[in-house]
């Protein structure tokens, strides 16, 4: 099992850090990367502070997990240990020649899609019926890709015709039909598991061997999707929609904070309550299951 001195940090992201082997000169040279998941938490494109204790973990868990779950799906996980210092918060995976665009899809009215729809009647854009309110199920999921932005920079939605230009006519198919078969498989295992997938966004890249466009990033984390509870949601009510991701943490920074400069530290209750629903989606959605026969 190698060592994290055998390894150099390259980049480091709001929550992530990525890591080459000591032997390769750079990213592009190198033939397998370190994904470290940190413990930091962001908001609003700032990384906030604290960070929340035992984050990185759970994530890096619940995206193995998914890797495991979704094995028939080409993804860029290798079949090595990461060190051992690091080794439940990290991944070791192969460099892609990465999409430059985030595939999101949406299953359900929340988030930044409601905004939009309250003022518009449509989502990114595409026309939905009138009459829907905040967290009702979508017609159909709908394929919203988005460009990446640097470090304190907004992504941007984008239409399918900007996609296309972008990434290609053939690829922009390709990333839509795959977003979508992943997103309904893993709302269908999140059913299962008493859990509502309500968006989530995507990361592909080409194997730089093969050409084969494969899965990269995080997969279906609560940092990279919405999740709700079914049975709150179900029975309705003011709490039918509380995520199992960092949107308590934004709600606070939308009450407590104008956007201007730096954000103020997260309250101690806070982190308490964001680390238990993490910790609380993780149990759920990696909890074995048993046929009753």
């Amino acid at each position: 099992m190698s060592d994290l001195s055998d390894w150099t940090p390259v980049y480091s992201g709001k929550v992530r850090t990525i890591y080459i082997p000591k032997t390769a000169s750079n990213l592009d040279s190198a033939d397998k990367m370190l994904l470290v998941a940190t413990d930091r938490i962001s908001a609003f494109d700032h990384i906030l502070s604290p960070e929340i204790p035992g984050k990185g973990a759970l994530l890096s868990a619940l995206s193995h997990w998914w890797c495991d779950t979704l094995a028939d799906v080409p993804n860029h996980r290798l079949d090595e240990s990461p060190p051992a210092e690091v080794s439940a918060r990290a991944m070791v995976v192969m460099p892609l020649h990465m999409f430059p665009v985030e595939c999101v899809v949406r299953g359900y009215l929340a988030g930044s899609g409601w905004k939009e729809y309250q003022q518009t009647g449509t989502v990114c854009g595409i026309e939905l019926p009138e009459g829907l309110s905040e967290g009702d199920p979508l017609p159909e999921p709908l394929f919203t890709p988005a460009t990446k932005a640097a470090m304190g920079d907004h992504d941007e939605n984008i239409d399918y015709d900007t996609l296309c230009d972008i990434v290609g006519s053939h690829d922009a198919g390709e990333l839509r039909r795959l977003s979508l078969d992943l997103y309904a498989r893993a709302r269908d295992i999140a059913a299962a598991k008493g859990l509502i997938l309500a968006d989530t966004k995507f990361e592909f890249g080409r194997n730089r061997s093969t050409g084969e466009i494969t899965l990269g990033d995080e997969v279906l984390t609560s940092d990279s999707s919405r999740y709700w509870d079914a049975q709150l949601y179900s029975a309705g009510g003011i709490n039918r929609l509380d995520s199992f991701d960092k949107q308590l943490v934004r709600n606070w920074l939308s009450d407590n904070w104008d956007g201007e400069g730096e954000p103020p530290e997260l309250p101690h209750d806070l982190v308490e309550h964001a680390l238990s629903r993490y910790q609380e989606l993780s149990r759920k959605m990696m909890a074995v299951t048993t046929s009753k026969d």
